[in-house]
This record gives C-alpha cells, sequence and structure tokens, in this order.
C-alpha cells in the first residue's frame, strides 16, 4: 500500500476501478471534507464517469465504509491474526502490535482516514459511527483480552483491561493526528515506529507486577 493510494493504481482493468475510487474518495474527503465531496468529484478525481462509480459505490457513505473495511478493517484483521496464533508471554505481542501499527500509520493513507472520521463525526454522526462499529469496537475488546491473559498468568499486575488498552492506543491516534494536521502546518516529523517502540518499553514497565 503506498502513501498516494489505497491499492496501486494505473490500469484501467475493471478489477482495479473499486480502488481507484476509493483513493480518489480519500484525496477529496481530506480536502475538502466528507460533506463538500460530491460523488460526480470523485468520478472526475478517479477519470471514470459518474454512472461509472455508481456501478461500484451507491453513495457517498458507501464510499466511507468501504475505505474503512480497506484500510482500518484490514489491520485489526492482521491484529486478530496475530493474537490467534500467538502463544507464551503477552508483552512481545503488545510490542509487536504497536509497531505493527506505526507502519501503518507511517507508510500507507490511515492517517488521512482517521482525520476524516474525526473531523467530520460531529456534524457527521454516521462517519463516527461507521469507525466505531467497524474499528473501534472490533479492537479494543481484542487487545482487552491480551491484557486480561497476561493479568491472569501474572505476567502483568492487577489492572483495568479497558483504561489500560486506550493509553495503550493514546500515542497512535497521536500519530495520525501529528502527521496529518501538524506536520502540514510546520511541525517536525515525528518518528512513529521509534515513538511506538518507546511507548511499548514504558507501557510494559507500567504493567509489570
Amino acid at each position: 500500500m503506498t502513501n498516494r493510494s489505497v491499492i496501486k493504481t494505473g490500469s484501467r482493468r475493471p478489477d482495479a476501478r473499486p480502488g481507484e475510487i476509493l483513493s480518489a474518495a480519500l484525496d477529496l474527503f481530506a480536502e475538502r471534507g466528507f460533506a463538500a465531496t460530491r460523488m460526480e468529484d470523485v468520478a472526475r478525481r478517479a477519470g471514470l464517469s459518474k454512472a461509472g462509480v455508481y456501478l461500484y459505490f451507491p453513495d457517498k457513505t458507501a464510499l466511507l465504509k468501504a475505505l474503512v473495511n480497506e484500510m482500518a478493517g484490514a489491520n485489526v484483521a492482521v491484529a486478530r491474526g496475530l493474537v490467534e496464533q500467538h502463544q507464551g508471554a503477552v508483552g512481545p505481542l503488545i510490542s509487536t502490535l504497536l509497531v505493527f501499527l506505526a507502519r501503518q500509520l507511517r507508510d500507507t493513507r490511515f492517517p488521512e482516514l482517521i482525520k476524516v472520521v474525526i473531523s467530520e463525526s460531529r456534524a457527521y454522526p454516521d462517519v463516527g459511527r461507521i469507525y466505531l462499529e467497524g474499528v473501534i469496537s472490533q479492537g479494543l475488546p481484542l487487545f482487552e483480552g491480551l491484557i486480561c491473559r497476561g493479568v491472569a498468568s501474572g505476567e502483568f499486575r492487577e489492572v483495568d483491561a479497558g483504561l489500560a488498552v486506550k493509553a495503550m492506543i493514546a500515542p497512535m491516534l497521536l500519530s495520525a493526528i501529528w502527521k496529518t494536521v501538524m506536520e502540514p502546518l510546520g511541525a517536525e516529523p515525528l518518528d512513529i515506529e521509534a515513538l511506538a517502540a518507546q511507548h511499548a518499553e514504558t507501557f510494559l514497565r507500567g504493567l509489570a507486577p
């Protein structure tokens, strides 16, 4: 996955068009906002007719749902696979998951999607609800289960798993905001992977018995 596309573009094959449409939609959602983006704008940016876009997506909400599934939902699926396959101490897996998230934030357009969700959810609650139901409601319980596993095995001290997971994820959310809001204003670029590694060490020390 590249910085400027949801999937690789450049082909006009029918099976490539959904990815080109999603890439164009994310461009416009990030530049103009969800409300100001029209389906014809997406079609023009994707190099298709408006009718061509409607063959794949009936409206803007469907575009946003597809972006969430394509990007954020895929990240949750990878994390779930790592959790389900893991055996042994939980700490190393938490470090792995944080570095994985950091690389997605560094190397893909995932931060742009997060920016759209944050900026549009107040005026358009359905935008936030799509992300809440498709990502947060799937990912947080997965990570909470990891914390509970560590507590049950004696690897971690007794903590509120729900609060611990929010503390675990918070620097990744900051990274997305920093990359999409602060850096364009001139802030120093953030080494997201280094932040994730340092945070993992600090976080796990805090959980130690």
